[in-house]
């Protein structure tokens, strides 16, 4: 019986490469009336522009009042909003750093930047101006959740602040709490955290009680500073306007006309965050802030009051939740890609 010849493989089809998008160039040039500003815009060797040169990979030439910017459309015109911002922000006073630029630029790629840039409101009727204002400088949102959160900041009686190191969760709140306090809306700040060591056994410490505490409120003694004169938080402290205690001070008492602060809640338990919210009185607001992945208590995540507290309270009319991730964090560049290398682009 004959056999049959063996079946022939058919080619490999093979797919046509997919056509390349094609990139449109486009250039721009921009002109900035008020000459004083250009050295602080452009930055010591022009350090400003390089950083939105390589950050958004377009060419930027400056002379006189006027920027040139090539490269690919959709950047220059990126470039441009954000040149722009950094000479109003200038314009009005207000500080020009590293982070700020490095902030501009990632929010440039947001939806609603205008609305953000322009210090306004995004519904459709307009409102009052995104800003804290405090004695020492104006603090304007460095990101799109920024913004969300300084609008709860206003409204709601109760804020989770959630989400990385480095996004302003403890800094904004202090800026508002700071504010509040100077315009008579609020007639005492309370800063708490519990005193829980970060991974290491430190022993026992000398010196008083306060002594023994203050290197754990470290943190929240540094954003006052920098939102009020030294004097005017010292003699504030000495007058019971502004008290900074561990979380275990706030048993037994009703906290009425006040701002209040609960950092690092992450290291709270169930009981220590059913207490503090307790306190809660006529005419105060509460900001708890923490990182759900960073719980340094035994026991970890699973005992951590934070997590408990917004599984149970999120939704419940006076109370909001903001969610940070490491895309909002606004100190160096670098510290947003140490929180995504180790805890994922969604931390």
């Amino acid at each position: 019986m004959a056999r049959k010849p063996a079946r022939q493989a058919e080619p490999a089809l093979t797919k046509p490469p997919a056509p390349q998008r094609e990139v449109r160039r486009a250039q721009v040039d921009v002109n900035f009336d008020n000459q004083s500003l250009l050295g602080a815009l452009f930055g010591q060797f022009d350090a400003n522009l390089v950083q939105v040169e390589n950050r958004l990979g377009v060419f930027i030439s400056a002379r006189g009042n006027a920027i040139h910017i090539e490269g690919p459309e959709d950047s220059v015109a990126r470039a441009r909003d954000v040149l722009n911002e950094m000479y109003d922000r200038l314009a009005m006073g207000q500080d020009l750093d590293a982070g700020a630029i490095e902030s501009l630029i990632a929010m440039s790629n947001e939806p609603t930047f205008d609305g953000i840039i322009d210090g306004k409101l995004s519904d459709a009727k307009g409102g009052p101006p995104i800003m804290i204002r405090t004695r020492r400088k104006t603090i304007v949102p460095r990101s799109a959740m920024q913004a969300t959160y300084m609008r709860s900041l206003v409204r709601d009686d109760i804020i989770f602040a959630l989400g990385p190191a480095g996004t302003g969760k403890t800094y904004l709140a202090v800026a508002q709490a700071v504010a509040q306090l100077i315009n008579g809306s609020v007639q005492r700040l309370i800063l708490s955290r519990p005193a829980v060591e970060a991974g290491e056994k430190l022993g026992f410490l000398p010196g008083d009680m306060k002594e023994k505490v203050d290197p754990y409120l470290r943190p929240l003694y540094d954003a006052l500073y920098d939102c009020m004169p030294p004097e005017q938080v010292e003699r504030r402290l000495a007058s019971g306007e502004i008290e900074i205690a561990p979380i275990a001070f706030m048993r037994g008492r009703t906290l009425a006309d006040a701002f209040v602060i609960l950092d690092e809640a992450q290291n709270t338990t169930r009981e220590q965050m059913k207490m503090f919210l307790t306190r809660f009185g006529q005419n105060s607001r509460m900001v708890v802030c923490g990182d759900p992945r960073q719980v340094d208590i035994p026991g970890g995540g699973g005992m951590s009051g934070l997590a408990d507290a917004v599984g149970k309270l999120e939704g419940v009319d006076g109370f909001g939740t903001i969610r940070f991730t490491a895309a909002d964090v606004v100190r160096h560049p670098i510290v947003g890609r140490i929180v995504e290398a180790y805890e994922g682009p969604n931390a």
